[in-house]
C-alpha cells in the first residue's frame, strides 16, 4: 500500500524548497525583526548545493535566538562569489570564509589526508580548527531554530565549564575506530556542538592514525563522539534539541513548535525542513 501521507510530505518539501530557492535573492535581503544580541560566535560548514538550507538556517537562528557576535559560514570551496555575497546580505554579522583560511597549520596529517579524500574529512578539519573564544556554536546547515532557542542564551551566560552535544537518535558510527561496546553508549551527533573550551582531540585522533583503511562518511562523527565523551561533554535535552526520525512516514512534523530550540533535519526527514521555513 502506498503511504500517501509520506509521499505528499516529500512532494510538498520539494515544492517549498524550489519556491524558496527561486526567491533566495529577495529572501536574503528581507529584514529580520530582532534587536536581541547574544554573546555567541556561530560557525557552520556548507557547500553551494546547500545554499537554500543555509540561508533558512541562518535566518531562523537570528530570528529566534538573536544576533550573534559573528555567524561564520565556512565554505567547502564550492560557493560562488554571488552566493557568498547573498549569504552576507542576510545580516551584517554573517561572513563567509574559505575552509583553507580557517584551518590550523598544525592539524594531524591523518586529518589532512581524510580532508583530501572525503567531504566529512573537511568538516572534521573545520571542527578542529574553530577558535573558541567564549561560547562558540557549530551548527549544520540543515538545522532550523525555533522560539525555544532562547535557551541558548541561558547556556551562553551560564558558568558551566562543560561543552554540550546534540544526542543522536541512533548509533551512526565507524565501528573500525570503536574499540569497546561501552564506547557506543550515548551517541553524539556531529551536527550541533556548543563549545565552552577548546577540546582535546588527541584520544580520538590516535584511533584515526591507526586506521588502515580509507575513512568513511561516519568516521568524522565517530571522532566527534569519542572526543565529546573524552572531554566530559554533556548532552542537550533531547526534547528541546531535537534529532528524531519517528515521524518520517507521516505527513506532519511532530516535533516542530515554539517550545523547542532546534530540530536537526537529517536526511530521512529533510523534506520536513521545508514545511517549517519562515522568512
Amino acid at each position: 500500500m502506498v503511504n500517501v501521507s509520506y509521499h505528499s510530505a516529500r512532494v510538498q518539501g520539494r515544492v517549498n524548497r524550489q519556491l524558496y530557492k527561486a526567491a533566495l535573492a529577495q529572501i536574503a535581503s528581507f529584514p529580520i525583526q530582532t534587536t536581541r544580541n547574544v554573546p555567541i560566535n556561530v560557525y557552520t560548514f556548507s557547500c553551494e548545493r546547500d545554499l537554500p538550507e543555509q540561508v533558512a538556517s541562518i535566518r531562523s537562528f537570528i530570528r529566534h535566538v538573536g544576533i550573534p557576535d559573528t555567524f561564520t559560514v565556512i565554505s567547502d570551496g564550492s560557493y560562488t562569489a554571488s552566493s557568498c555575497n547573498l549569504l552576507c546580505r542576510i545580516h551584517p554579522c554573517v561572513e563567509v570564509i574559505p575552509l583553507k583560511k580557517l584551518l590550523k597549520t598544525d592539524l594531524p596529517q591523518c586529518v589532512s589526508d581524510y580532508a583530501r579524500v572525503h567531504p566529512m574529512g573537511k568538516k572534521l578539519a573545520a571542527l578542529m580548527s574553530i577558535p573558541v573564544n567564549g561560547t562558540t556554536i557549530y551548527t549544520d546547515s540543515d538545522i532550523l531554530f525555533f522560539p525555544g532557542g532562547s535557551d541558548l542564551i541561558k547556556l551562553a551566560n551560564s558558568n558551566t565549564k562543560y561543552s554540550f552535544y546534540l544526542p543522536d537518535c541512533s548509533l551512526s558510527v565507524d565501528e573500525r575506530i570503536i574499540y569497546d561496546d561501552t564506547e557506543k553508549l550515548n551517541p553524539v551527533n556531529g551536527g550541533f556542538i556548543i563549545f565552552r573550551h577548546q577540546l582535546d582531540w588527541s584520544f580520538a585522533i590516535k584511533r584515526l592514525v591507526k586506521l588502515q583503511e580509507i575513512p568513511s562518511y561516519f568516521t568524522e562523527q565517530t571522532i566527534v563522539h569519542l572526543t565529546m565523551h573524552h572531554n566530559q561533554g554533556k548532552p542537550l535535552c533531547s526534547e528541546q534539541y531535537v534529532l528524531n526520525v519517528e515521524d518520517q512516514f507521516i505527513y506532519p512534523d511532530r516535533f516542530a513548535g515554539k517550545n523547542i530550540a532546534l530540530r536537526h533535519y537529517v536526511n530521512d526527514v529533510r523534506h520536513k525542513f521545508w514545511m517549517n521555513v519562515g522568512l
